[in-house]
């Protein structure tokens, strides 16, 4: 029994020096545990809100824009103000000049003789000469003075709103940092598309469901659907026999405008996008090929493709992705 007793103590003591040393090691509960990732829903709510954000900034930014164009103008007519009653004042300043070296000759009894005849009142003509050119001289002081301060108002309102525009900007810069952040976030959700097989290839999928096409089609029309805000409708099956992947239910259109209209440059900036996630994704979900603005890209590369008389045709209101 008591031998018992010391080989447990023994076990025992050897146990619970393992586990201080397994805690020592770890620290604190839970310190080396990495903090939860983010979930896609989570994500997506967090986007939503930072493309708001972007969208208010933008707005700011084209008003900011706009007052700086306007303050900027308004400096430029205060200077162009300044530096005409400036040159008006050196005027004044040069003819009382004149005035002020006449009186001087004056008492120095060289005063010209027009200025000396009886008809002019000699002295007095000159003293109202310089009241005159004085009372002047003070006006255009008082005004270049005004301009002066009006001149420098304008131009630090302009600095200030100047200021104000490189805020905005980099505050829309920095949302759309962590917009980039959250897409390359998601951009790592992607899903796998079904029926891969061991060696990387793509096992033969037929159309099932309402929407008749495969499921590797469908997730993938899904994944595009939650990464992108898709302005107008997806065309996936399609009946008619054209030699492509639509009526295999293995394709989709993603469309950019309606009515076989050219899309805007916002939505061609979309439709490249959309494109360019495809190809970057198409060993995940299984793409074979996209095609947008009468190019194709199998993933070696854009490709011209030969026009095929339309806008519609030649795929320039629409992205179109084929898949395995």
């Amino acid at each position: 029994m008591a031998v018992t007793s010391l080989t447990f103590r023994r076990h025992a003591t050897i146990a619970v020096g393992v586990l201080t040393a397994v805690a020592i090691a770890l620290g604190p509960a839970n310190a080396g545990l990495a903090a939860p990732k983010p979930t896609e829903t989570e994500l997506r709510a967090d986007l939503a809100k930072l493309n708001k954000k972007v969208d208010m900034l933008i707005e700011a930014y084209a008003a900011k824009r706009e007052s700086l164009k306007k303050a900027q103008q308004a400096e430029a007519v205060a200077k162009e103000d300044l530096s005409k009653i400036e040159a008006v004042y050196a005027e004044i300043e040069k003819e009382a000049g004149s005035i002020a070296q006449l009186r001087y000759q004056s008492s120095a009894g060289n005063l010209p003789t027009l200025l000396s005849t009886p008809d002019l009142g000699g002295a007095a003509v000159m003293e109202q000469l310089t009241a005159e050119q004085g009372a002047s001289l003070q006006r255009f002081a008082d005004s270049l003075e005004r301009k002066k301060k009006a001149a420098e108002t304008a131009a630090r309102l302009a600095e200030n709103i100047g200021e104000e525009v490189k805020e905005v900007q980099s505050q829309r810069d920095g949302a759309e940092g962590l917009i980039r952040d959250i897409k390359h976030k998601l951009d790592q959700l992607v899903p796998t598309g079904s029926g891969r097989l061991p060696d990387g290839s793509w096992a033969p999928q037929l159309p099932t469901g309402s929407d008749n096409i495969t499921d590797r089609t469908r997730i993938m029309r899904e994944a595009v659907r939650k990464r992108f805000d898709l302005p107008y409708t997806v065309g996936c099956y399609r009946a008619e026999n054209d030699g492509g992947e639509h009526p295999l239910g293995r394709a989709c259109d993603f469309m950019m405008s309606t009515g076989g209209s050219m899309p805007s440059a916002a939505h061609v900036k979309l439709g490249d996008e959309i494109a360019a996630w495809a190809i970057q994704n198409k060993d995940q979900l299984g793409v074979k090929y996209v095609i947008w603005r009468q190019r194709i890209n199998t993933g070696s590369g854009w490709r011209a493709m030969s026009d095929r008389g339309g806008v519609t045709a030649n795929h320039l209101d629409h992205t179109h992705i084929s898949m395995y």
